[in-house]
């Protein structure tokens, strides 16, 4: 079986293109295999999830750390079959989401903050934007760790942003108060077999700075970035009609998405200000 500094030398040359070096005696090097060979799953087992192992699983996710401690993130585990099912029909293209034995909903909650700033009889005077964009980086950072939990546990995974383009119709569903909103869906179960390959990350030269933001060779890095996924894909770039990720991503956000996303947080009682 590889060791783990093989394994992360793999991932990290399918991810970023570049063999990162493992400093000899570095520790931990279990964990950081599983989180560089990370894959989304998208297939699972009817197998069913064990309450206790996936009660495990989201205490880790929430185990994360917190904005000033304000603790301003929920999960909701969909069950009931009418809910899991009218999910499912907002979102028909993935269609493991109705194949998951698990099916969460990641939710920023601004309104515990607000209930205790009432029990302690506080003023509560932060009603601006930072009130709506602290529990959205949390859910993020929860996410992020429930993610590594399932992993850890042999469980696949899914995230689902596209929740968000239903927010009206899911709070509604799972009875969110207001000041608490969807951030992310979350399929998990046992994978039926690590079908997708790594997904390919911009190269670190792009991404990671030193003491200032430098993107002077964005345009030759992004190109480079086209061609190596394209070939990990199994396309061409040379080939006439090779759409690259640089261009798929650009007529992806050519055509307006979730124009109203604003107006629902507004309606849920942020102010964006």
């Amino acid at each position: 079986m590889p060791s783990p500094k093989s394994r992360i030398t793999a991932a990290s040359r399918d991810r970023f293109g570049e063999s990162l070096v493992v400093p000899d005696g570095a520790a931990g090097l279990e964990t950081l295999a599983s989180l560089a060979e990370h894959r989304v799953c998208r297939s699972y087992l009817a197998e069913p999830v064990e309450e206790d192992l996936l009660r495990l699983v989201v205490a880790s996710g929430l185990s994360a750390p917190s904005k000033s401690d304000l603790m301003q993130v929920d999960v909701v585990q969909v069950e009931q079959a009418e809910n899991l099912a009218e999910i499912a029909d907002l979102m028909p293209k993935m269609d493991w989401i109705r194949g998951a034995p698990v099916f969460l909903v990641i939710c920023g909650n601004g309104s515990r903050l607000r209930q205790i700033s009432i029990l302690n009889q506080t003023e509560f005077a932060n009603d601006h934007l930072d009130a709506f964009f602290n529990p959205s980086v949390d859910a993020g950072i929860v996410l992020g760790f429930l993610l590594a939990a399932a992993d850890a546990a042999g469980l696949g995974s899914c995230p689902i942003s596209v929740i968000r383009d239903h927010s009206r119709r899911v709070s509604e569903l799972l009875e969110l108060p207001p000041l608490v909103f969807p951030v992310c869906g979350l399929t998990l179960g046992w994978p039926t077999e690590k079908s997708r390959g790594i997904s390919a990350r911009l190269p670190l030269s792009v991404t990671l700075h030193k003491d200032k933001h430098d993107d002077t060779r964005l345009a030759e890095e992004i190109t480079g970035y086209d061609a190596r996924r394209g070939r990990l894909d199994g396309w061409d770039p040379a080939a006439a009609g090779f759409r690259g990720w640089s261009e798929g991503k650009a007529q992806m956000y050519s055509e307006p998405q979730r124009t109203d996303f604003g107006e629902f947080v507004r309606g849920k009682g942020y102010k964006l200000d």
